[in-house]
C-alpha cells in the first residue's frame, strides 16, 4: 500500500515524498486507517517495523486539518529519554512542511531544561513526548492544562510496566479528558498489558504482527564459552571481521562488564565507547551522535539501548551474556538487519545460561548454530543442561552415611 492512498494533507505528503516514504510497512498499513477513524487501538509490533510512523503520521495529518487552540493536543509516553528524543526527532522530520510543533520531556536535565519543558506545556506544543516520571513531576504543579488533549499514546508499554510505571501511567490517564483517543503499542502482549488495555482503551481495534521473530536478513550464531574466555573472544571476533564493519553494538548485563570490554578493545587499538545509566544526559547524547556519525565504530552498552534506538547500518550485535528474558534477546538483536538490511548477531553462552538460551530458541522457533571457538582457545563447554544442585545432592548423600557404632564394653549392664 502506498502512502498516497492514506489521503494525507498536501503539507504532510510533501514531506513524505522528499524523505522517500513511498510504500507503507504492514503495521502502518493496518494502524493508520484505524487511527484516522478515531478508534482506540492496541497493537503488538516489535521495534524496526515502522510503528512510530504508524501513530505519528495520522496524528500530524489531523493537526494540519484542525484549528489550533494553544493547548497540547497529543501526549506520547515512552519508557526512556532516549526513545522520547528519537520519537521527537522523527516528528520533526515528518512535520517539516507543516506548522505542527513537538517537544520532548524527560528527566536528568538542568533547571533551565525543566523551565523549557514547563513553557512547552503551558504554551501548548501540539505533541508532547515524555517519560512517565517527568510528566508526573510537571502535573504535580498544576500548571499544565490537559483539557485539549485528544490523543494519548503509550509506546513500548510492556517495557514501561517492567520498569514499574503502571501507577504513573494510570495517574496521567486520570488527569486527561475522558473523550480522547487511546493508542497502545507493545512489542509483547503479556496478561498485564491486556489488563492495562482493558482499563484505558474503549472498544479498541487490535493488531498483532510477527511477535518476537528476528528479521529475515539476520544471521544468528553462538559460542559456548567459559566466562574467563569472553573478553578475549570479543577481541578475536572483531579482529577477524576486520575494519569493514562501521557499526558494532555489544550488549553486556552490567556496567562493570561494559567498562572491562571497552578497556580491552581500546588497548587492542579498537576504538570503543560505552553507554549505560552511569553517564549523564550530555554524555549519552554525545556518544549516540558519535556512533551514528561513525566517529565511534564500536559501542558497548547495557540494555539501555536494547529498545527504541534506531541507528541505521549496525552490521553486528554481540550478546556478551545470554539475556535472562527471551524477549530481550529479540530486542537486542533487532538493532541490526533493520529495514530490509542484513546483519549478524553473536551470543556468548556459559554453562549456567544454556537453559535460558534454549528458551530463546523455542521462542524464535529456530536452533542457533553453535560455532567452535577460534584457534588458540581452550575448548568451550558443552551445550547441555546439567542437573541443578548436583554437588549439593552428593554432599547430602555423604551426610546420610552413618559410621558404624562401636559397642562400649565398659558400659554398665
Amino acid at each position: 500500500m502506498k502512502f498516497t492512498e492514506f489521503k494525507f494533507g498536501n503539507e504532510l505528503q510533501e514531506g513524505l515524498d522528499i524523505m522517500g516514504f513511498e510504500k507503507a510497512t504492514p503495521i502502518q498499513e493496518q494502524a493508520i486507517p484505524i487511527i484516522q477513524n478515531n478508534k482506540d487501538l492496541i497493537a503488538c509490533a516489535q521495534t524496526g517495523t515502522g510503528k512510530t510512523a504508524a501513530f505519528v503520521l495520522p496524528i500530524l495529518d489531523k493537526l494540519t486539518k484542525t484549528a489550533q487552540n494553544n493547548k497540547v493536543n497529543t501526549i506520547i509516553v515512552a519508557p526512556t529519554r532516549e526513545l522520547a528524543k528519537q520519537i521527537d526527532m522523527q516528528i520533526e522530520g515528518f512535520s517539516y512542511f507543516t506548522n505542527s510543533s513537538s517537544y520532548p520531556i524527560y528527566g536528568g536535565g538542568t533547571g533551565v531544561e525543566f523551565d523549557n519543558q514547563k513553557q512547552a506545556l503551558v504554551n501548548g506544543a501540539d505533541i508532547i513526548i515524555c517519560t512517565p516520571g517527568r510528566l508526573m513531576a510537571h502535573l504535580d504543579f498544576n500548571y499544565f492544562d490537559t483539557s485539549g488533549v485528544k490523543h494519548f499514546i503509550l509506546d513500548e508499554a510492556d517495557r514501561m510496566l517492567d520498569m514499574g510505571f503502571y501507577d504513573d501511567i494510570m495517574k496521567i490517564a486520570n488527569k486527561l479528558p475522558k473523550d480522547r483517543q487511546n493508542l497502545l503499542f507493545s512489542a509483547t502482549m503479556p496478561p498485564k498489558i491486556r489488563e492495562l488495555a482493558n482499563k484505558l482503551l474503549k472498544n479498541p481495534e487490535s493488531i498483532s504482527l510477527a511477535i518476537s521473530k528476528p528479521a529475515e536478513g539476520l544471521t544468528q550464531n553462538a559460542y559456548m564459552t567459559h566466562d574467563n574466555q569472553k573478553v578475549k573472544l570479543v577481541r578475536e571476533i572483531l579482529k577477524a571481521k576486520g575494519k569493514d564493519l562501521s557499526h558494532v553494538l555489544i550488549f553486556a548485563s552490567s556496567i562493570k562488564s561494559v567498562k572491562e570490554i571497552k578497556t580491552t578493545l581500546n588497548k587492542a587499538g579498537m576504538r570503543a565507547s560505552e553507554m549505560h545509566s552511569g553517564l549523564d544526559q550530555e554524555q549519552r547524547e554525545d556518544t549516540i551522535r558519535d556512533f551514528k556519525n561513525k566517529k565511534i565504530r564500536i559501542l558497548v552498552a547495557t540494555d539501555i539501548l536494547s529498545r527504541g534506538i534506531d541507528i541505521k547500518g549496525i552490521e553486528l550485535v554481540i550478546n556478551y551474556e545470554v539475556p535472562h528474558d527471551a524477549e530481550d534477546y529479540v530486542h537486542r538483536i533487532g538493532r541490526t538487519a533493520r529495514a530490509d538490511r542484513t546483519g549478524e548477531a553473536i551470543t556468548f553462552i556459559n554453562p549456567k545460561q544454556v537453559r535460558n538460551f534454549k528458551d530463546i530458541e523455542k521462542l524464535i522457533e529456530k536452533e542457533v548454530p553453535k560455532l567452535d571457538l577460534p584457534k588458540g582457545f581452550e575448548k568451550g563447554p558443552e551445550y547441555k543442561i546439567f542437573p541443578k544442585n548436583k554437588k549439593k545432592k552428593q554432599w547430602n548423600n555423604k551426610r546420610k552415611f552413618k559410621k558404624p557404632q562401636h559397642k562400649n564394653t565398659n558400659a554398665p549392664k
